[in-house]
């Protein structure tokens, strides 16, 4: 995320130069992004994501051929939210939500789980986070306003299906975060079986934090205290609102959490740390040689398979 922080300015260390930099950290980050900023050698290098479209790109072209159905519903504070419905071939009893990263989209950036779990007879509904994609919504929520409208995708499930579906909850990065965060909602819904949550980061303040250590050797203070105050005042929300550890504490789903070695945008410390506070069944998978986000591009079989025997674990037949 080098390009989406600030610069020089603030290494300076003054208190306007910081007040600059976190107002610039804030409009970079926290507002809508309509235009992928993310630089993929954040994810991996360029190299390795040429190889990876061999992958990706004849799932996601299959998958824009195949009959979508557009749904939407509205989130507890009014936004309008979209996702794609895309059923299994033959009826069944098991839906996977689809929950992607940052300043991505369902149809984008899940299309090659989708067609993954669409193989082995799941439907699948690829929803787009507020701010994002067809949804509406001026700021992004990165898991903590996220994690109410999982639960609305969820409670539209059980709804549209009379409870009738085991439901995955699935994520990468941001969409991990999510579903993570989802889990510590009380009262969230039985039909909810399993989670499956690739490199999630803690809480927006732990990785803002990070980046700012290592790309400009800064601390937290106060600059992300400065920001958080921005967000609260802006988006009605603060980085440190939730996280992940509060939710996993207390979830009695089962969960795997998986995450590259080569992760350093979300440093593998913490999905280490998730699996550790988590006092659920759980499971860990570390994908050598896998940059952020790309575990599943960079070891298909290991991932997929993976994938499968955990589910088989918790999802009834």
């Amino acid at each position: 995320m080098r390009k989406l922080l600030f610069g020089a300015a603030i290494a300076a260390g003054s208190a306007a130069a910081c007040t600059a930099g976190a107002l610039t950290l804030f409009n970079r980050t926290i507002p809508r992004q309509d235009t992928l900023r993310v630089d993929l050698n954040e994810m991996a290098d360029m190299e390795k994501w040429e190889e990876y479209k061999k992958f990706i790109t004849p799932n996601r072209e299959w998958l824009m051929t195949q009959k979508l159905e557009h749904v939407t519903l509205l989130s507890h504070d009014g936004l309008r939210l979209h996702a794609d419905y895309f059923p299994a071939e033959k009826p069944t009893d098991k839906i996977v939500i689809c929950n992607h990263g940052y300043t991505g989209c369902g149809i984008r950036d899940c299309s090659s789980i989708a067609v993954f779990f669409h193989k082995l007879g799941y439907d699948c509904l690829l929803v787009d986070h507020r701010a994002h994609g067809k949804s509406e919504g001026d700021y992004i929520g990165f898991g903590i306003l996220d994690r109410y409208d999982c639960r609305s995708w969820i409670n539209y499930i059980d709804n549209r299906f009379e409870k009738k579906k085991q439901i995955i909850l699935y994520g990468v990065s941001m969409g991990a975060t999510t579903v993570l965060m989802a889990s510590g909602i009380v009262g969230l819904s039985d039909s909810v079986k399993t989670i499956i949550a690739d490199c999630a980061f803690t809480s927006p303040y732990d990785v803002f934090s990070h980046i700012l250590k290592r790309d400009y050797h800064l601390p937290a203070f106060p600059i992300m205290n400065i920001n958080d105050a921005l967000c609260r005042k802006k988006a009605g929300y603060g980085f440190q609102d939730y996280s992940t550890l509060d939710a996993v504490s207390h979830t009695n789903l089962p969960i795997l959490f998986i995450h590259g070695t080569e992760d350093d945008f979300v440093p593998t410390w913490m999905t280490r740390e998730n699996f550790a506070r988590c006092r659920s069944e759980k499971e860990l998978l570390f994908v050598e040689h896998a940059a952020h986000g790309a575990s599943y591009y960079e070891n298909p079989t290991l991932y997929e398979e993976t994938v499968k025997a955990f589910m088989a674990k918790y999802v009834a037949c």
